[in-house]
């Protein structure tokens, strides 16, 4: 079947369902959601079966739903509309929820349901992650399932299959977006519950309206605080800021406390492009000056479940066969300069206590995204800094702690991909000796999207020892998704375990503690060592280290801007002017011809 998918941008479920439709052999391009007159032509030109809109912020234009199947994958119930599905969800405290691809008509999520999936509402979970997560998984469903209605020059569904295609034809109940009006939080009223649940709905975009220090601000990824730390602070008030931890500030609320890890300054007037103002940076960063005064309330890496903190570490099984687990869960993945360097240091200390196994286990919803991009724009408006420093500060401390987990030989090391991992993400995986993870990451091993970044994380060492020095080259030529089966095929991951986060981490440790106990443990230990001795001795890290930051020194000081062009567009979600060309692929085919054929 030839599918066009249909989107205001690339993001998490685009990708998987483009992956996952070419994996079943459909043939896929994509076209992002400029303007009607360039759908048209991509429709002319491709000339699909059927157009798939996983992510669309307006209304496909009539002269193409009417003449092709046009399925839109809504992230609600059968009967749901409206452009915050989740965000309602989520305020009303819902338990359970779905997902539901319809036919696209005149009316916004009006149209025929060809296919719906429910789930089960994650508790605490922010919105983001559900989408990721839940939405995700239940879209993949749905689709397949409407595809499987699909008739060749029919828009209807399949008649034969209408009793499990179209479970309803109600336009339902309309739910306008919802306003900051209805996101307000009350710090003397709202409970902690209530506070984090309205964050959470808020999480992504557009952020929950709220004022610090006299500053209006969005607030983003909010974690209760633990029963310990509220005990210090019986005697505060509601709405007073207490505390500092890494990224977050620690905010009273009716009942207790909730760290803030990221705000958006807010002047009340559109997002500008202009200024850090607009940017969504570590909550302690945006207010350095008032958070110097509060006390820094640091938790060890190894703690109780209820103490939140980015990085954690734990243990499991007995001595001799003992199965580290470090998580750092860092937001959207993006790791600056100082979760860098935190990270480093945690595997430092991770050297000194007596396993056999180290997971590492990156975020539930990211492993990890590589440099934190935000961080080094607004860096462009610090008085003697720039952006290109930030960026040679941040890739050299992602190099360090890189290069902990290259090193560390006197243990069997494990990625486990719980989430999606992309450009150095990836390739801070790549320096374990395992790569695992589930049915439903995404993995994205390139940087060239980013403005030509050539990228460093010793991938020029990491990659060609899996795949081999043409393999390699063309894969971070391609530039596109690869599904955890595809990657497993190609020999980038070593496996591909459980279909889903949940039951994923249940089989890593399994795993891994088998692993941990196995009687061969010390000769796997003595081969990998003096492998690393060979490899030392071939071309030393230290090497290849340097070769690939003289090449991103020159994306950083050199002439070509392209780098800091397109991170700048990505910072501030600057609209697309065309569809890329790895993704567009029918604006590669050739016409056919008209000429007719001879006798």
């Amino acid at each position: 079947m030839r599918i066009l998918l249909l989107t205001h941008s690339f993001n998490s479920l685009t990708q998987r369902l483009f992956g996952l439709l070419r994996q079943q052999g459909h043939q896929v391009s994509v076209e992002l959601d400029i303007a009607d007159v360039v759908t048209e032509e991509a429709v002319a030109m491709f000339k699909p079966d059927v157009v798939l809109a996983p992510f669309l912020k307006r209304s496909i234009p009539e002269s193409v739903w009417a003449r092709t199947v046009c399925l839109v994958v809504h992230p609600g119930v059968p009967g749901d509309r409206g452009p915050s599905a989740l965000d309602w969800m989520m305020m009303r405290d819902e338990a359970q929820w779905g997902v539901t691809v319809l036919q696209a008509v005149a009316d916004f999520d009006a149209g025929e349901v060809w296919a719906w999936e429910p789930f089960d509402v994650r508790p605490q979970a922010t919105k983001s992650s559900i989408y990721r997560r839940e939405v995700t998984q239940a879209a993949v469903v749905a689709v397949l399932r409407a595809l499987a209605c699909f008739v060749p020059g029919q828009l209807a569904p399949a008649t034969a299959a209408t009793s499990t295609c179209n479970d309803s034809s109600s336009p339902g109940q309309w739910h306008a977006l919802m306003s900051q009006d209805a996101r307000r939080i009350d710090w003397v009223r709202d409970t902690t519950h209530t506070v984090l649940r309205k964050i959470a709905a808020a999480d992504g975009f557009p952020g929950v309206l709220d004022v610090l220090w006299d500053q209006p601000c969005r607030l983003f990824d909010a974690h209760p605080a633990s029963s310990a730390v509220r005990n210090q602070f019986e005697a505060s008030l509601p709405g007073e800021v207490l505390a500092r931890r890494g990224p977050a500030l620690l905010k009273r609320t009716a009942d207790g406390a909730v760290w803030i890890s990221h705000v958006r300054p807010d002047d009340g007037t559109a997002a500008r492009a202009d200024g850090s103002s607009v940017l969504k940076l570590a909550a302690t960063r945006v207010f350095a000056t008032q958070a110097a005064s509060l006390h820094e309330l640091a938790a060890p890496l190894m703690r109780n479940d209820d103490e939140w903190d980015e990085l954690r570490y734990r243990e499991f099984g007995p001595e001799g066969a003992r199965v580290g687990w470090l998580d750092f869960e860092f937001h959207n993945g993006a790791m600056s300069e100082r979760q860098c360097l935190r990270l480093r240091d945690a595997l430092r200390w991770v050297r000194t206590r007596p396993t056999q196994v180290l997971v590492l286990a990156g975020g539930q919803d990211f492993f990890s995204n590589g440099i934190h991009l935000h961080d080094i724009e607004a860096a462009q408006r610090v008085t003697g800094d720039s952006a290109a420093d930030a960026s040679w500060r941040n890739i050299n401390a992602m190099n360090d702690a890189t290069l902990e987990v290259l090193t560390l030989t006197d243990r069997i090391t494990v990625a486990a991909l719980h989430g999606n991992a992309g450009a150095g993400g990836c390739f801070l995986a790549l320096a374990a000796d395992l790569v695992w993870a589930h049915e439903g990451v995404v993995l994205n091993p390139h940087y060239k999207n980013m403005g030509n970044l050539y990228g460093s994380e010793y991938w020029t060492y990491s990659l060609p020892r899996r795949m081999g020095d043409a393999a390699s080259r063309a894969l971070m030529q391609e530039r596109l998704p690869l599904s955890a089966p595809e990657a497993v095929a190609i020999g980038l991951l070593d496996d591909c375990l459980a279909a889903d986060s949940a039951a994923f981490g249940h089989q890593v440790l399994a795993r891994c503690l088998t692993m941990a106990s196995a009687h061969d443990l010390a000769q796997r230990l003595k081969t990998k060592q003096a492998q690393r001795e060979r490899d030392e001795m071939r071309k030393p890290l230290a090497n290849y280290r340097e070769e690939e930051l003289t090449r991103m020194n020159r994306n950083f000081y050199g002439f070509d801007p392209s780098y800091h062009v397109a991170r700048h567009h990505f910072v501030f979600r600057k609209p697309h002017a065309w569809t890329p060309r790895h993704l567009a692929l029918h604006r590669e085919l050739k016409p056919a011809s008209t000429t007719p054929k001879p006798a």
